[in-house]
């Protein structure tokens, strides 16, 4: 990014309808508010948590309410650098501007790959939940699906923002649905479950801690890859049509989604039914519905979750593109990236990256049942870096402000920069149990590798192009 846009972006001049980078700015308050709440809810939630609860029964609430308030400590430090200066390069941006060029370049590029490995594992999982309606080649739901959101995410960004508005609405409306159903049974006592549901269960089958506080520190990981995307909306700011009113409004609303959505539904579910009735790889919601007497449950479930897919693909498709961008404004990736479509958005990037998801179409059609655990873990990692970078990105900003070498953001983090230190001690031990975790360590030996092939590009490309460092100079 030049000098100049750089300014511009400071001041925060950039009108309405274009955007300081030439992104339309698109997206109302409305759809900001849906991404941010849709971030936040998943597969990792409706699929993932019935394996953590049968790992750490009913005091998995707690590791998703400390989790949670870690995400809202990483929301917030965010925040605060979206109103120091909203970018759409967001994390690579602050990175390559706070702790130097080489950073940004990782960031950006890590950020990325994130994005695109999960969207071949989400398409692929969506095309999975298609065939428990119709008897389809799985390949074929895969294909379809990555071509109409790379479509839809070419034709404008505003049709971006009402995918994930519908996306996150289904989402939404599936929990509160839930939540509203065993509220009914706890106080009214229907369905079949109406007579042993009762908020004892919460500890009366062993205790809040029954398998060990040890097996609840092991579901942290799992907690945290259900929070994975929650940053998105950091990726928004520069199409958001107001970032400076939009933004603080979605982000000050991650406590009580999280209250609600994860804290809450859970407290509900393992109210109606106890936590031994649960067993891995069965969703918690399936599980539950099975329990009331419902036989709908396991249909309604499904679709929720495909679409659950869906959204994370649409959001994969829309990061993709704008950090290909990113990286190539400021000389770290090929120039041809740079170029946009008339309604403003990233032709090349989207379309490249939308050309590797492909890739879970050909796996799809050479190895339909295979698991993605490899790619999975390594999503999880390469998601939490961005984490990471913001927390060090807002210490070393607030540093700065507090010295008063830059300006002070309009939405400080409450706390900082201790809450940001907390956090990333949280995130470092959610590493360590990582590590301890056999299944997950493999991610851990995936990502030096990964670090190392940055590394050669980052030298090869900065001394073929010097430029690619000049913004820590300017810094």
């Amino acid at each position: 990014m030049t000098s100049v846009q750089v300014d511009k972006e400071h001041d925060g001049t950039d009108g309405a309808v274009g955007g300081g980078e030439g992104y339309q700015r698109g997206l109302g308050a409305r759809q900001i508010q849906m991404i941010a709440i849709g971030g936040a809810i998943g597969t990792g939630l409706f699929l993932g948590a019935g394996k953590a609860i049968a790992k750490a029964g009913p005091s998995l609430i707690l590791a998703y309410a400390i989790a949670g308030l870690v995400i809202f400590f990483i929301m917030r430090a965010l925040g605060e650098l979206l109103m120091y200066r909203p970018v759409s390069g967001s994390f690579s941006e602050y990175a390559r501007e706070f702790v130097g060029p080489f950073w940004g370049f990782v960031t950006g590029w890590t950020y990325w790959l994130f994005w695109v490995v999960t969207g071949i594992t989400e398409v692929t999982a969506a095309a999975t939940y298609m065939t428990y309606w119709w008897n389809i080649p799985q390949w074929i739901s895969a294909l379809v699906f990555t071509v109409i959101l790379y479509g839809a995410n070419l034709i404008s960004v505003k049709l971006f923002g009402e995918l994930e508005f519908w996306f996150s609405m289904v989402k939404v409306t599936a929990i509160i649905g839930m939540i509203l159903i065993c509220a009914g049974i706890l106080t009214i006592g229907f369905s079949d479950a109406g007579d042993t549901a009762s908020v004892t269960h919460l500890w009366d089958q062993g205790g809040f801690f029954p398998t060990g506080i040890g097996n609840t520190l092991m579901t942290l990981q799992i907690v945290m890859f259900a929070f994975l995307a929650v940053e998105l909306v950091g990726v928004t700011a520069g199409e958001s049509k107001d970032p400076k009113t939009t933004l603080p409004k979605a982000i000050n609303t991650v406590p009580w989604r999280i209250a609600v959505f994860y804290v809450g539904a859970l407290i509900m579910i393992l109210s109606v039914v106890p936590w031994t009735h649960f067993k891995p790889g069965v969703s918690p919601f399936v599980a539950a519905f099975e329990q009331m007497g419902l036989s709908v449950g396991a249909a309604i479930v499904n679709f929720v979750v495909l679409t659950a897919a869906l959204s994370s693909c649409n959001s994969g498709m829309y990061s993709t593109g704008r950090m290909l961008r990113d990286l190539a404004l400021n000389s770290q990736g090929p120039k041809f990236f740079t170029k946009l479509t008339k309604s403003g958005t990233p032709l090349v990037g989207t379309t490249f990256s939308a050309a590797l998801m492909l890739v879970g179409v050909w796996i799809n059609y050479v190895a339909p049942g295979k698991a993605f655990e490899y790619v999975v873990s390594f999503a999880t990692i390469s998601g939490m870096w961005a984490w990471i970078m913001i927390l060090v990105c807002q210490i070393r900003y607030r540093a700065k402000a507090n010295r008063g070498e830059l300006p002070e953001s309009t939405f400080k983090a409450p706390g900082a920069p201790y809450t940001s230190w907390f956090a990333l001690l949280f995130i470092g031990m959610v590493i360590v149990m990582m590590g301890i975790d056999e299944g997950a360590r493999v991610s851990l030996y995936c990502a030096p590798v990964w670090g190392l092939i940055l590394g050669v590009s980052y030298l090869v490309l900065k001394s073929r192009n010097p430029e690619s460092a000049a913004f820590a100079k300017r810094s």
